[in-house]
């Protein structure tokens, strides 16, 4: 008897599970339906030749999230309907989730040096954000015997607050211009580290420092198509979102130099400079390019 109330209870909950989600399709959240970011590809590069390119300079630059302007970039925390925030976007297309070749993603500790030189899965990608099963003795609280229990891994994209941008900047001799193209993005977790020694609580107070990581690069050409096709909040009309593609090609960001190309191995800014001599030099380096620029000009 027992097994045939749990029957039709499972068979009518199945029946108004599909008529409410039947219902809920024919219904329309909005006055139109959206079609214009679907159907969007991104805006082509201009063609360029080795030969045209008469100077260059590679640039990495940093964005903080926690900035006004980059807030597109980090909200929504979580997604609502098609709407999501970069590195999620990111991680359902590496996971292949989207239509596509999925994006391809690559170890920022690899072997050579470079940032596209040894690629990962996502199983790697998990391990970056400390997602992997734990497993822990616990009671049984029937039994009183110790029993192995599995804690799920779950990302938290949250703790993504800055991104690393690798950039180049040239000039142009076809149209005498000074152009800048993006070549990698790499999403920086930020989260707090235990530093706690032998027999030391986890809650002990002090017993924690931030902690950044770099988790992954990915090149932007092959980013770009899923970069156009989502959408990304606007303040000031809902009719005339951006895509997360019109944000950096169009350089709707904000950020500060960390790196130039030199021949100290590429160092960082940081690495010879701290504090206020590190934005100093950020700016410094800034104004270099621009007047580089102009230095090409003979009048």
């Amino acid at each position: 008897m027992k097994r045939a109330i749990v029957l039709i209870l499972a068979v009518l909950t199945l029946i108004i599970g599909n008529y409410s989600k039947a219902y809920s399709q024919d219904v329309l959240n909005g006055i139109y339906v959206k079609e214009r970011d679907r159907l969007r590809k991104p805006i082509p590069w201009v063609p360029l030749r080795e030969a045209d390119v008469m100077w260059s300079k590679t640039i990495q630059r940093k964005i903080d999230l926690r900035e006004k302007i980059n807030h597109p970039l980090y909200y929504p925390i979580k997604p609502i309907l098609e709407r999501m925030s970069l590195i999620d976007l990111l991680l359902v297309g590496i996971k292949g989730e989207l239509e596509g070749e999925p994006i391809i993603a690559f170890d920022p500790d690899g072997w050579a040096g470079t940032e596209f030189d040894s690629p990962m899965t996502f199983t790697d990608i998990e391990e970056k954000f400390d997602a992997t099963d734990k497993y822990m003795d616990i009671v049984d609280v029937e039994s009183g015997d110790m029993i192995l229990d599995t804690i799920k891994g779950e990302i938290n994209s949250s703790e993504v607050k800055q991104y690393l941008i690798k950039e180049i900047w040239y000039f142009d001799r076809k149209y005498s211009t000074l152009q800048v193209r993006i070549v990698g993005i790499c999403p920086i977790r930020e989260y707090q580290k235990d530093i706690g020694g032998e027999g030391l609580l986890i809650e002990d107070e002090g017993m924690q420092e931030i902690t950044y990581k770099k988790l992954f690069w990915v090149n932007f050409d092959q980013l770009r198509p899923i970069l156009a096709n989502h959408e990304v909040f606007n303040p000031f009309n809902d009719a005339e979102r951006r895509s997360f593609d019109d944000i950096f090609y169009k350089r709707k960001f904000g950020s500060y130099v960390v790196q130039e190309s030199n021949v100290y191995n590429d160092r960082n800014i940081n690495q010879y400079s701290l504090g206020s001599n590190s934005q100093q030099e950020a700016e410094r380096v800034k104004d270099w390019i621009m007047e580089t620029e102009h230095d090409l000009w003979s009048y």
